[in-house]
């Protein structure tokens, strides 16, 4: 038996017990007995009603109405230009193809942009505002790679050049 018909059990038998003590005693009427043992009755099977609709609501919380306007926490998803530059600069380590095919054109337009001017109409003046070093990658008659499966540029010169784009 569970503790929950435990309780009730008890109480209607308590309940009983003194509707029988009461009865014997006869202190009131016996109508009046048996009204309030009729009302001791009521107010344990609403307590027990009232646990039950308790119980249930506990496993299935607020109405079906507020679970429909609930919306799903929206899952936390990258920018999906992030995750492709991010994917061409850790091409552009292992391969010497990719770096001058895809990862140096990017910073090019990089590097467009924060100069405000054009790297193959005014490549002196470019040169001068990024340095030579960041200009001997940058620079857009850089001739290819002679193995193009070659190792990239290694994470730290990448660094190295963004680094100096940023500080434009």
């Amino acid at each position: 038996m569970t503790p929950e018909r435990r309780r009730i059990a008890t109480a209607l038998g308590l309940a009983t017990i003194a509707f029988l003590v009461v009865l014997a005693v006869r202190p009131v009427a016996a109508d009046r007995i048996v009204a309030g043992y009729v009302l001791g009755l009521t107010a344990i099977a609403l307590g027990a009603l009232l646990r039950l609709i308790s119980a249930a609501a506990a496993e299935q919380p607020g109405s079906q109405f507020e679970r429909l306007l609930t919306r799903a926490p929206e899952e936390q998803v990258r920018p999906p230009e992030l995750v492709r530059v991010e994917r061409e600069i850790t091409l552009g380590t292992s391969s010497a193809g990719h770096v001058h095919l895809r990862l140096l054109p990017l910073l090019r337009e990089v590097a467009t942009a924060k100069l405000g001017l054009d790297l193959e109409r005014r490549p002196a003046q470019a040169r001068g505002l990024l340095g030579d070093d960041a200009w001997e990658l940058l620079r857009p008659d850089r001739p290819a790679p002679v193995d193009r499966t070659a190792p990239g540029l290694p994470l730290r010169r990448i660094r190295e050049l963004v680094d100096t784009l940023e500080a434009l």
